[in-house]
């Protein structure tokens, strides 16, 4: 197999410094219509019987399939 090199735009990302501190999640709910897909992400704790959603992500279907990829990549290397 012949390895192609891919074209990759650099993007600035720029880092609100209210966003930059995070959101903590240990539980995430993931819903999907046709067109999107739906991310609910939420903190379930000892003791409080109801989560709230902290943060809902919502994305378009080639997206959430280039978040998939990236997120396994990031798993492979933090697992080797």
């Amino acid at each position: 197999m012949s390895k192609e090199k891919k074209n990759v735009q650099q993007i600035n990302i720029e880092l609100d410094e209210k966003v930059s501190s995070g959101e903590y999640a240990n539980f995430v709910v993931v819903t999907h219509s046709p067109a999107e897909f739906v991310m609910d992400f939420t903190r379930l704790l000892p003791g409080v019987p109801k989560a709230k959603v902290h943060s809902r992500i919502i994305m378009a279907p080639q997206h959430a399939k280039a978040y998939l990829a990236a997120l396994n990549d990031n798993i492979k290397k933090f697992e080797s």
